[in-house]
């Protein structure tokens, strides 16, 4: 089974309606490509716009039923395609940094919120998530075990670890920052520790702090039929704005998931008491 992830690398608008019409002329052309997934960079409700006063910032945020996130839900519905939307929510008594999956039917699959806020910086203003959550996401042809993690997350290897241990397979990751060689290494890194695929998202260059660069890493170090290592990036975009689509090949992941000796095959959580500390 092949499984299509459009990243929509997108430069925002300046309103909430842009955002909607500019997402929703993306997910389009990821459908027109094929995908069975499309997912947005980190907080696109307002392309990552963080005032630091708290009534401004509250003003800013949106309910997860409101009509701008339940347009993704339709439009889901409507193109037969799951739909991965971020979003400043609403929440007291700070705002969250979300996102939401609807399935190809338009059914909510998966709702995720920030766990490891950028507290020493803009996100100080809002609340963190409470924990990882791992769904299962129909893509028609079959069902896969998709988790997330937003940005910041990625620099703890806690969080990919926990994904893995609830049964994900492929982390979908919205995100804002420059993605340079310390930051793609990062997610290599969770993807070759845990034998699961990530696929992150970000913004294109013109956008603050942000340089494009999306990628996918498909998990797979090796293959014992063949000599060698093999690249796991099979995607990284450029810096410019678009809609770049990756295909995971699930056979191939899974089969490399039962027989090699990474994830969880030899473990020793007896003697990891102090990362709970």
């Amino acid at each position: 089974m092949k499984f299509k992830i459009a990243l929509l690398q997108l430069m925002p608008g300046k309103t909430l309606d842009e955002q909607q019409r500019i997402g929703t002329e993306a997910c389009r052309k990821a459908k027109e490509m094929g995908a069975d997934v499309a997912l947005f960079p980190e907080m696109w409700s307002n392309g990552y716009y963080l005032p630091q006063d708290e009534k401004e910032v509250t003003a800013l945020a949106v309910s997860a039923g409101s009509d701008f996130v339940l347009s993704f839900r339709d439009l889901a519905k409507e193109l037969e395609m799951a739909i991965g939307i971020t979003f400043l929510e609403e929440n007291d008594p700070k705002p969250l940094n979300s996102v939401i999956f609807f399935d190809r039917n338009g059914n909510e699959t998966l709702h995720y919120s920030k766990v490891h806020t950028c507290d020493f910086a803009d996100e100080k203003v809002l609340s963190s998530g409470e924990d990882f959550y791992v769904a299962d996401l129909d893509i028609g042809r079959g069902k896969i075990k998709i988790g997330s993690m937003i940005c910041f997350d990625r620099e703890f290897p806690e969080s990919a670890r926990i994904l893995m241990l609830k049964g994900a397979e492929v982390i979908l990751a919205p995100n804002a920052c420059p993605m340079e060689i310390n930051r793609l290494s990062a997610l290599r890194a969770r993807a070759y520790e845990n034998m699961l695929a990530v696929a992150t998202c970000n913004y294109p260059e013109g956008q603050p702090d942000c340089n494009g660069h999306s990628t996918v890493f498909d998990g797979v170090a090796w293959l014992r039929d063949e000599e060698g290592v093999r690249d796991m990036c099979i995607l990284e975009a450029p810096g410019e704005a678009g809609v770049y689509v990756a295909e995971i090949d699930m056979d191939m992941l899974r089969k490399y998931r039962e027989s090699d000796v990474m994830g969880d095959k030899y473990r020793h959580p007896e003697r990891y008491g102090i990362l709970t500390r």
